[in-house]
Formats: C-alpha cells, sequence, structure tokens
C-alpha cells in the first residue's frame, strides 16, 4: 500500500513542477527553441565512419556528386561519403510520409503486397510471411502502369536515361565471297582460218598488255589470197576499194586494222600478218607456240581486264529482303585487311543454294591497281535502310522477353512506366521504333533490369494488362 501512495505523490509533484515552469515562463514572456523540419535520418545522431568510400560530394552541401574524387570551381575538394554516411532515402521518405499521415495531410487509397505481387487490400493486412502490406497514398498511385523508384535507389543502381531521336538507321548486311573477273572484260585472241604461227611476242601468263601491242605474226593463205583481192581493187578503182568486198572479206577473217591499214599504206600484201591485242589487260593464257599450225578458233591467247572486278557474295536468305540494286557496299580482302573497296550491288542472282540457303550478290569494284586477284577471300558490310529518318531508341533501352518488347519511360521524379513496343530494323547501337515510343520521349538505357528488380516491374506490368487496384 505504501509503494502505491509513495507513486501517486511523486506524479503529483511532477505535474506541479511542470506548471508551475509553464506559469513562470508565461509571466516572463520566455520562449522555446523553434521547431525546425522534421530531420532526415542523414541529420540525426553521429555515428562511426565505417566501410569504403562510395561517392564524393560538394563540400558545401550543394547537391554535387561525383564517383571519383574532383575539386569545385575554387580548388576545395570534394568531400568522401564513405557506406556508413549514406543517406536512406527510403527511411526518410518514410518518415516523412508517417508525419504527413499523423497530421492528416494524405489519404490512404489502399495497401498494396510487399512483394510486388497484384494483389492489393482496401485495409491493413499481412502477406502469408507475415510482411505488412503497403499503405498507398492520394497522389501515389498514378496509374496502374507507373511505377516509382526512391532516389536513394536510382542514385545507387546508376540509372540513366536518354530521349528517343529521329535518325537514318543503316543496318549492314554482312557476308563472305570470292573476287572473280568481270566477264564482259575477257577477249580471246583466235584465227579464223587456217594458218602458221611464225613467232610469238615475249609474253606469257600473269603479264599485262596494251591495247594495239603485237603478240604474234603468222602466215595464212586465206589471208594473203584475200589481201591480194584487195589490192588489186585498190589499184584499179582506187578509192572505192575502200567500201569494197574485199575489205569486208579481210575485216571477216579477222584481219586486225592495223594490218588492213599497212595493205592500204605499202600497195602490198605482206607475208606474215601481225595480230595485236584487241584491249588492255592479262594475259591469263598463252597457247601460241612458234611453228605451231592454228585452225579456226583456236586459242592462242587469253586477255581480262582486270581494272573492273566482282565481288561474289553469298547472303543469307532471310536477309534478301533487305536487298536492293545500287545499295552501297564496302568490302575488305583478306589479304589487305588495311583497305577498304567501295562498290555498289550490281546483281542479285535468281538461285537459292539448297545446302547453304544463300544467295548471291555481285558487287562491282574498281581494281585500278590490280591488287585483288581473282579467287581471293573478302568480306563484305552491305548498308541497308531507307533514307529516311525514323525513330529509334538504343539498344540497351529495349527489354525483351522473346513474347513481348518493352522500354521503360522516365516520367520524371523518380516514376516509370513500362511501355510494350515494336521492334524495326537495329543496328549494332540503335533499335527502330515503330509504335509505342514518339521522338522525345525519355527511355532508361541504363539499370532498366535493376528497376525491374528494385520496384517491382512485374507487378506494373500487370496494370498494363487491367489490373486495377480494388
Amino acid at each position: 500500500m505504501r509503494p502505491r501512495i509513495a507513486s501517486v505523490v511523486l506524479t503529483l509533484a511532477a505535474l506541479m513542477a511542470a506548471g508551475a515552469g509553464g506559469y513562470y515562463a508565461g509571466r516572463h514572456e520566455l520562449r522555446l527553441p523553434e521547431l525546425g523540419a522534421f530531420p532526415l535520418p542523414s541529420a540525426r545522431a553521429a555515428q562511426v565512419v565505417s566501410g569504403p568510400v562510395i561517392y564524393h560530394r560538394d563540400p558545401d552541401g550543394r547537391p554535387f556528386y561525383a564517383a571519383e574524387p574532383r575539386k569545385t570551381a575554387d580548388g576545395r575538394a570534394f568531400r568522401p561519403v564513405h557506406a556508413s554516411e549514406d543517406v536512406s532515402f527510403e527511411d526518410a521518405l518514410e518518415d516523412v510520409s508517417a508525419v504527413s499521415g499523423a497530421a492528416g495531410t494524405k489519404r490512404v487509397l489502399y495497401y498494396r503486397n510487399p512483394m510486388g505481387l497484384p494483389d492489393t487490400s482496401p485495409v491493413p493486412k499481412k502477406d502469408s510471411m507475415g510482411m505488412d502490406y503497403i499503405p498507398v497514398y492520394a497522389g501515389e498511385d498514378d496509374d496502374g502502369s507507373t511505377v516509382r523508384v526512391s532516389p536513394g535507389r536510382l542514385q545507387r543502381t546508376g540509372v540513366r536515361s536518354e530521349p528517343a531521336q529521329q535518325r537514318v538507321l543503316s543496318v549492314p548486311i554482312r557476308g563472305s565471297g570470292t573476287i572473280q573477273l568481270d566477264e564482259r572484260r575477257i577477249v580471246v585472241v583466235a584465227v579464223r582460218s587456217d594458218a602458221f604461227v611464225e613467232n610469238v611476242s615475249e609474253v606469257t601468263t600473269g603479264d599485262r598488255v596494251k591495247k594495239g601491242q603485237a603478240l604474234l605474226r603468222l602466215y595464212s593463205p586465206e589471208v594473203t589470197a584475200a589481201g591480194a583481192l584487195y589490192l588489186t581493187d585498190l589499184n584499179g578503182a582506187g578509192r572505192d576499194a575502200l567500201a569494197g568486198g574485199a575489205r569486208l572479206r579481210l575485216e571477216n577473217l579477222g584481219v586486225p586494222a592495223d594490218a588492213i591499214a599497212e595493205i592500204e599504206r605499202q600497195r602490198k600484201v605482206p607475208r606474215l600478218v601481225t595480230w595485236t591485242a584487241p584491249r588492255d589487260g592479262v594475259v591469263l593464257e598463252r597457247n601460241a607456240v612458234e611453228g605451231m599450225k592454228a585452225a579456226p578458233g583456236d586459242v592462242l591467247f587469253r586477255l581480262a581486264d582486270v581494272s573492273i572486278v566482282w565481288a561474289l557474295v553469298d547472303v543469307a536468305e532471310r536477309d534478301l529482303p533487305m536487298i536492293a540494286l545500287g545499295q552501297p557496299v564496302s568490302v575488305r580482302a583478306r589479304g589487305f585487311v588495311d583497305r577498304v573497296f567501295a562498290g555498289k550491288v550490281a546483281m542479285i542472282y535468281p538461285q537459292v543454294n539448297k545446302e547453304t540457303r544463300t544467295t548471291r550478290v555481285r558487287v562491282e569494284l574498281a581494281n585500278p591497281d590490280g591488287i585483288l586477284r581473282p579467287d581471293m577471300y573478302v568480306d563484305a558490310d552491305i548498308a541497308t535502310g531507307a533514307a529516311a529518318s525514323v525513330v529509334t531508341v538504343p539498344a540497351s533501352a529495349v527489354i525483351d522477353s522473346g513474347m513481348r518488347q518493352v522500354v521503360i519511360i522516365d516520367k520524371g521524379e523518380g516514376r516509370f512506366e513500362p511501355r510494350p513496343v515494336k521492334l524495326g530494323r537495329r543496328d549494332a547501337d540503335y533499335v527502330e521504333i515503330r509504335d509505342g515510343v514518339t521522338a522525345g520521349d525519355k527511355v532508361v538505357v541504363a539499370a532498366n533490369f535493376l528497376i525491374d528488380a528494385e520496384s517491382n516491374l512485374k507487378a506494373a506490368l500487370s496494370g498494363l494488362n487491367g489490373g486495377v487496384p480494388k
């Protein structure tokens, strides 16, 4: 009984002391220290500094941060912030929300599942693991597809956003092939009548020859007879013989124009006729041998002009719809990796190789130095894509699940909206967006998968399918 009486007496004494102090303060107009804003966790009692340095901040406390040591404009070093000193924005926001809720400034709309599941409740409750459902206040729900991430998590995860932009998207298609001669630039030196080779010039396979250069001298009875007839016409009819049948016969026998001009100038038929190169080129074959008899049609020399060559490139069947005539092509020869040869698509062959499922594409290349040789292996990049600009985002912004493609729209102030998109062409860095994003929309390009993990993105995606809190 006595302890109880003592307790009552002490309580009454404390109340009387508090009343007396208030009366004294009122009579003497004493003021209590003004209360500032609610202290955030970073302004609470000092704690022991520990852990590694996670970032550096402005020495004056301004909102400037750096991942590496740096200095201000006036030469002062940024202050290192250790792991134990990092501000917990989540705790700060919870404290402010609690105070605001106590003051009646926010109204709880509903409670959501703490694990991010699409499950809400109009009253407080716990999940199967005993965790309290999280209250959602008025003004915080936005819509069912928006998620929020606290500033602390944004800072730690390194979230970065970029606006979608209009740009011309060039998508290279790569293929390999070989160098081949231009079929239209190959000529054959042959006779159209029986002939005997008297001598051959000092040219061999692989040598370069010029147009009009002497290749061989031969004797042909039929050419000699036609030359004598032409000489008779020249001596008898004068200039009218230039258009007569004898000259036409010499031309039909393949006699070079220089040899016919020599008959006109010398007014005699030479025993041997000189056969010359019909064009510039490289000697591919030399079959002429001194003393041999050549029958009509026998190939004595085969020449090829290598100033223009073909690159025959094999392209996968699935890439054919993106290839068109005239598209620019960059070709690299495996023997000359430091040089790039520019060309254009000149032909898309109509056949598909049934073993490799590829189609051959012909690319015309200038070869003034002659370093591109037949059967040389090359790698080609065919530039495809329209000249018009399209809406693009960085390739890292797209989250592709295989069934759907999503980008995360940065709506500012820690709010993010996952949005399904339709993709088009892509290159090494950017992807065309055909639907879902317009130019200027800010999309998350870094740490978007961390937003998925930290912000319960799956719950927000369910909101896109019509999930509304109930």
